[in-house]
Formats: C-alpha cells, structure tokens, sequence
C-alpha cells in the first residue's frame, strides 16, 4: 500500500463484518455515502459467519406476502410480557417500526433475498402476545460463483456445524439429512446435495452452495462491493479520532502500518465481547476465570467496540437479564489434536432425550429454547461446583437423530467413543459411571421420566406443551407426543454440555437511532453502535430465535440510514 494511502477519509467508517457492520455500510452506501468498512481478523463475517442465521423480524414481507398479517401491537405485546422491567419502550418501536422497511429495502436494492420461517413459533408460547409463527426470515441459498473474488476473503462456515465443509440448512435440507435412512426420497436428495459438494471440494477447494450465516454474509459482502464500500481485512481499529467531544474517524491498523480514517460518522460492530476475559469475570455468571464458559463466535470479537466507545464517553449497559446470550455447549476433540465446540440446538426437543445434573436428575425442559436451558443448569448447579450436564439418550435416539457432533445413522459412532466425546454404557448404571454421574439418581430418573414417557407425557417439566416445543420434535414420531419417547433401548449414550454462549448482550447503550449515548444519556456526536455493541433492545432476554440477527440487521440498517439523513423508509 503506498505510503499517501494511510491517510483516508470517508463519510462513514464501519468496525467490523459481521450481519450489522456489513447491513450498516449497505445501507450507508445506497443512500449515497462513501463507506470504509475494517475488520479485525483477516476474513469478514464475525460471528455471523458461524451462526445458523435466522433474524427475528416481525411483519416482514414474507409473512404478509404469505397472508400472515399481524398488527405491531401483538409483538409488542409479547416483548412487553416478556421484558417486564427491562422493556425497553423507545428503541423496540424503533425496531417493530424498522423491521419490514430493512427487509424490504435488502430485498429490493441488495443481493440479500430471503426464505421465510413462518412455521416457526415464538420460543415462549404461553406468554401474551406470542405468535405461531411469521416472525423469521434466513438469507436464501447463495451460489458463491456469484461473490467473484471476494470468496477467500469471506470465513467459511463453522467446522462442528458442517459434514465435510458442507453446511445444511435448517429446513428441508435439514429434514432430508435426519431421514436418509427412512425415506428413499430424502436418500436422493442427501445424495444428490453430497454429490454436489464433493465436485465442488474437487474444483474449488471449499463449499460452493453458501447456506445460513455464511448466506447471509456473502449476500451483503457482495453487495457491499458492488455499491462501492471498500472492504479491508486484518485492520483492527485502534483508537478513535475525538474532537470537540464528536468521534470524526479512528486510527486502523494496517500491514503496512497505522492509518488515519477521518469520517463524519463511526459505527461500531465489531462482535461485542465473547472473548474478553477481563469483561467475562466481571458479567459473566459462573465465569471466575474468564475462560470457564464456552464462547462461539470467532477469537476476534473480543470487546474492541466496547471499548472504543467508552473511550468515548459511551457506557457499557450492565443491568440487564443477562449480559451474555447462553447456549448449551459440548467441546469436540478433533483428530488433529485442536477442540471445537458444537451448539446443542437441534436434538434436545427430539423425542427420548434428557438433560440431567451430575446428581442424575432432570432440571429443564429440554424443549425449551437454548437459552433457557442454559439458565436453568446455571440456576440448578449449587454455586462453587462446575456448571454442566449431560444429554442422555438410548441406542434408537443416537442412530435416528444423533447427539451433538456425534451423527446419525449411517454415520459411524466409533469414532466419537475413541475420541471421548460420546459416553457408553451397556446399562445406565455403567454410563452413569463414566460420566460420572450418580447411578441411583440417573437410573431413578430415567424410569420415573419413561413411566409417563410412554403415555406422551411430560407432569415434571411439560415437555410438548407449547408450539416452539412441537416444532423442535418430531412430527413423524408415531407417539402421542413429538417430543417425549422412553429412553429404554441399550446400550446408552450420553454427552457432557457445558454454559455457552453465542454472543454478549452487555454492549453500548444506544437510543432508537442506535447513537451511542453518555452517561447523561445524550447522542454522542458522531458514534453509533448496532449487532452485540450495542446493548440488546431485549434486556438480556432471550425471546424468540433470530434475536441476536434480527435487531444486528434492523439496527444496522436505521445507524446507515440514520447518518445518511434519509428520513422516508427506503
């Protein structure tokens, strides 16, 4: 780079890549702005990338153009029973208000095109106002031809999450995977989707057919590029430019040494803080270390936005529900010797699963949202012991749905066992030993949890109960219940799940126009902040899948059209 260019200026600056960086400098740049976005680490996409990228979105398009249509009020209603205290009144209207203009605007203007998730229910389906569904949307499949050279700078898709590189799609592809074995349209179909990605391994050397997060990321990184925004990896912004009490650029780092980036605006997206240590001790429950919870998102969001902002004068948010979006998590040894880490999303409302304590007792719905069971083993472990439990199942749940990292069948389970990822015990005495869990408590609760299994029933928990529960089962199952069936058929199998998280929700506390705001909570001239730097428009709750999503590309897109001075919904 020649020496000139390490002094810049644009209109606006974005830090970070991820759903909200990118929707941000999209939206700026539409609306006419000369756009700098920087990432830190030297591929785009933060934790979006590694993300099942679903955004919860209420009355967006797809739902109305599917005859779905619901007044504001109802998930109004519902987020205002959900949030109690921490409602938050200001800036959900902003986001409710927000919502199908960004969709519509990516939709109309952008490569980013989306497939619906009208099937999927709100997570808490007893609370006020819960919908049935018309809430989620996912970025459609993308061919990744289409990203041109800016491919091998884009992260690829998680490795726990994807079969050879392949990602898989919740959703039809999803349901193809799981009844291969059953269903000789679905073998075709899995086949024919393998096949696929074995040419393109062959010729390309990574997955072609892009799904989820990594969707989502190559739709706005292409569009991003084709409005003009200059996208640069490996530049970690270091310092913000300060003037007056206004933030009028920053200094970014750069291989070829610091540059000074003046803008009239800065937003901040940089993936909150998963991995500051320092942050995870003072907010995280149960973190004494720093390092005891599990953490999803890539090494690089590791609080720089937080901190840029306070250096500003912005205030970190630390009174919320929660500070960090918990998600049941199991480590995977890996042959080569490094660990990974598998979100535990999809198996848990299956039919003949449990999720026990070291005692051998159940402590949650296992049906309930991700979030949820992750606060309840937190809230079940007595304070001073480690926070974990164990996923337990028998042989026919294994082969029919997998468990964790551990696939279904045809997949081999051997190499799991030899890995010590995956527990076995001919009786649930011997896995109860190896896991070391309490045989009398876990061999208690299994029989008392199949006494009402095999009736469809759930008295100690309500598994089945609500419409998210009956979605996360199974509807082909032939019992009374998509979620419960008796754990009975040996030998058993067990995985050990730890606090985990896929983002933080302790960010910058901003206003409905997502301007970071001081201690006096006032604008502060020049800064913005939208995805986990900005602090979560739910309070540290957890209501509905797609709530890290939604509001990352919902405020993204009001910080772009905001610094732009666009008024009228675009």
């Amino acid at each position: 780079m020649p020496t000139d260019t390490l002094q810049a200026e644009y209109d606006v600056l974005v830090i970070g890549s991820g759903a909200a960086g990118l929707a941000a400098a999209v939206t700026a740049a539409w609306h006419g702005q000369r756009v700098l976005l920087v990432e830190k680490a030297p591929v785009f996409g933060g934790a979006t990338a590694w993300s099942g990228g679903w955004a919860w979105v209420p009355r967006n398009p797809l739902a109305r153009r599917a005859g779905i249509e619901e007044d504001i009020e109802q998930p109004r209603t519902y987020l205002r029973n959900e949030l109690g205290a921490h409602y938050d009144a200001e800036r959900v209207d902003a986001f409710l208000q927000a919502c199908p203009h960004m969709v519509a605007f990516f939709e109309q203007h952008t490569a980013l095109q989306f497939v619906d998730g009208n099937a999927i229910p709100d997570m808490h389906g007893d609370t006020p106002g819960a919908a049935t569904g018309g809430h989620q949307v996912i970025a459609a499949p993308y061919d990744a031809r289409e990203v041109g050279a800016l491919l091998p700078r884009l992260r690829k898709t998680l490795r726990e999450t994807s079969f050879m590189g392949m990602p898989i799609m919740a959703g039809a592809d999803l349901a193809a995977f799981l009844n291969m074995t059953r269903s000789p349209r679905a073998f075709v179909q899995v086949c024919k989707r393998f096949g696929r990605h074995l040419y393109h391994l062959a010729r390309y050397g990574r997955a072609m057919h892009l799904v989820n997060g990594v969707a989502l990321v190559a739709r706005l990184a292409k569009s991003a590029e084709d409005l003009g925004v200059r996208l640069l990896e490996s530049a970690p912004a270091k310092r913000l430019l300060i003037e007056d009490g206004q933030v009028r650029g920053a200094v970014i780092g750069t291989p070829q040494g610091d540059m000074t980036v003046r803008a009239k605006a800065v937003v901040l997206a940089a993936g909150g803080f998963p991995h500051d240590s320092a942050r995870r001790q003072q907010l995280f429950a149960g973190d004494a270390t720093g390092h005891d919870n599990l953490a999803l998102p890539p090494p690089s969001c590791s609080g720089d936005g937080l901190r840029l902002g306070e250096s500003a004068g912005g205030v970190v948010a630390t009174d919320l529900k929660s500070a960090v979006a918990w998600a049941p998590v199991s480590k995977v040894p890996h042959r080569d010797g490094s660990v990974g880490h598998f979100p535990h999303i999809i198996e848990r409302g299956k039919p003949g699963v449990i999720g026990v304590l070291a005692s051998g007792k159940r402590f949650v719905n296992e049906a309930h949202g991700y979030y949820d069971y992750v606060s309840a083993m937190l809230e079940a472990v007595p304070q001073g012991e480690q926070a974990c439990s164990w996923l337990v199942c028998d042989h026919r749940f294994l082969r029919r749905y997998g468990l964790g990292h551990a696939r279904p069948a045809p997949l081999p389970v051997w190499p799991h066992l030899r890995s010590g990822y995956l527990k076995r015990g001919a009786s649930l005495e011997q896995l109860a030993s190896a896991c070391g869990i309490d045989p009398a408590g876990l061999s208690a609760t299994v029989a008392e949890y199949n006494r009402y299994a095999r009736l469809g029933q759930d008295p100690a928990f309500g598994r089945g109960s609500t419409p998210f529960n009956r979605k996360q089962g199974d509807p082909a199952y032939s019992g009374p219940n998509p979620c419960v069936a008796p754990i009975e058929q040996g030998p058993f199998y067990a995985v050990k799940v730890q606090p985990g998280c896929f983002g933080t929700f302790a960010g910058l506390r901003t206003d409905g126009h997502a301007r970071v705001l001081d201690d006096q909570g006032q604008p502060i001239g020049g800064l913005y902040a939208a995805g986990t730097d900005m602090a979560s428009v739910f309070g540290g709750w957890y209501p509905s899948g797609g709530i890290n999503l939604g509001p990352a590309l919902t405020f993204g897109y009001v910080a772009g059209r905001h610094i732009a001075g666009a008024h009228a919904p675009q």
